[in-house]
């Protein structure tokens, strides 16, 4: 037997417990490589480190258009970690981490295979918008992680692997956290709720044992509502403007009319066209740090993003075509997370909003491969997937770059500049 046939015979024989921590290892140790870099605050986080650093401090509102769970959980890495720049994304790389393991839960639930499982999630690990969220102290990691969290207790409570009621409450509350971390959260919550009652309803109440409908839909519908405001509480107890337990409504409304508000034209926008098909990334940091040239492009992994796309329609033709529930699920989640900002009223997109359906590509891909009996591909498909993210790594990374022309090495098209 030769050592890749060995490596692969281990692997096959690793439970799920031992998939779960190794992927867990491995993500964690590839988020924290040089977190520090770049030793500044880049993009988003001028808004939110300083909001984090007030949140937490109890001193007053900050960033008002925005939920304070995610800046919270920011002001907290701080408080653990250090005001640095590697204190101020520790967190972001347990949530990435989170998400990662989050990915596997849902494969596993809906495929039942620990390796098509793997895949899952060593494809979210790759499809690199996680690993650039993961560090970076924004907000879209923290409402991945928990999204995605509450999907999996979900599944698997639909599954009967867990007491229904506990699994719907967690998952209620993982719901009601990632809504409290960003608002983009919000439809899921509605899906989720709908898809139990759709279900409920086709299966006779047959699904999640041992639990009524009301009682199914309270967990996750005002379990999650109950979350999302607990998450208010220190807001009650700022030195400055507090809120009141009757502001709280009213302050629902004050953040909606500024995320609506007109936005000027922004160098870095784009529509969702745009996003499937990779044409409008976003440079997070492209400028010399402690002396040397330094970037980071928040851009997918052209072979999950777009062998994501063909993934999902094969999931669909295998759901319409063959009753294949699992990979229906999949190819809905997807077209639903992608459908949100085709009908949400945004007059400016941007790249990273493609964040959440882009998570579902990993999925749809490891669903593909399971289906068909692909034996050989996933491996080969994870190969040409990894060789992509060692190539685009250095500037994933903030890592140091010889020269301000650096980055024409991995302008595949125009649009990237």
């Amino acid at each position: 037997m030769t050592a890749p046939e060995r490596i692969a015979a281990w692997f096959a024989r690793l439970s799920a417990v031992e998939m779960a921590l190794i992927l867990a290892v491995v993500a964690q140790t590839l988020f924290m490589l040089n977190l520090g870099q770049p030793a500044k605050l880049m993009f988003d986080e001028t808004h939110y480190v300083p909001a984090a650093r007030d949140l937490f401090a109890m001193a007053g509102p900050s960033n008002v258009e925005h939920p304070p769970f995610g800046k919270w959980l920011i002001g907290l890495s701080m408080a653990l970690f250090g005001d640095n720049p590697g204190g101020w994304r520790v967190l972001s790389t347990v949530a990435g981490t989170a998400t990662v393991l989050a990915i596997y839960a849902i494969a596993l639930g809906l495929f039942r295979d620990v390796r098509t499982a793997a895949t899952a999630g060593l494809l979210t690990l790759l499809n690199q918008l996680v690993f650039i969220q993961a560090r970076i102290a924004m907000l879209d990691v923290y409402m991945g992680a928990f999204l995605m969290a509450g999907l999996a207790l979900v599944i698997h409570a639909h599954a009967g692997e867990r007491p229904a009621r506990r699994a719907l409450i967690g998952a209620g509350v993982c719901l009601g956290l990632a809504v409290a971390s960003k608002w983009a959260a919000i439809p899921y919550v509605a899906a989720v709720c709908a898809g139990f009652l759709w279900i409920r309803w086709r299966s006779g109440g047959r699904g999640w044992p041992g639990i009524s409908t009301t009682s199914g839909l309270a967990c996750l519908g005002l379990v999650s509502l109950a979350a999302y405001f607990a998450t208010f509480t220190p807001t009650l107890f700022y030195a400055r403007e507090p809120l009141s337990l009757f502001g709280l409504i009213p302050h629902q409304f004050r953040m909606l009319a500024l995320q609506s508000q007109p936005l000027a034209p922004h160098n870095y926008m784009s529509d969702w066209w745009d996003w499937p098909l990779i044409l409008r990334p976003i440079w997070y940091l492209y400028e010399p740090v402690d002396g040397v040239m330094r970037g980071v492009l928040l851009v997918g992994n052209p072979a999950i993003m777009w062998g994501g796309l063909i993934a999902v329609a094969a999931c669909l033709w295998a759901g319409v075509r063959h009753g294949a529930a699992p990979l229906l699920l999949v190819a809905g989640l997807y077209l639903f997370a992608l459908g949100v900002w085709i009908v949400i009223p945004k007059q400016i997109g941007f790249y990273y909003y493609y964040y959440l359906p882009a998570l579902f590509l990993s999925l749809a891909l490891a669903g593909s491969f399971h289906h068909y009996a692909l034996r050989r591909l996933p491996a080969a498909f994870l190969a040409v997937s990894a060789a992509l993210f060692v190539y685009f790594f250095p500037i994933l990374s903030a890592a140091a770059l010889p020269d301000d022309q650096a980055f024409l090495h991995w302008m595949w098209f125009s649009t990237w500049l």
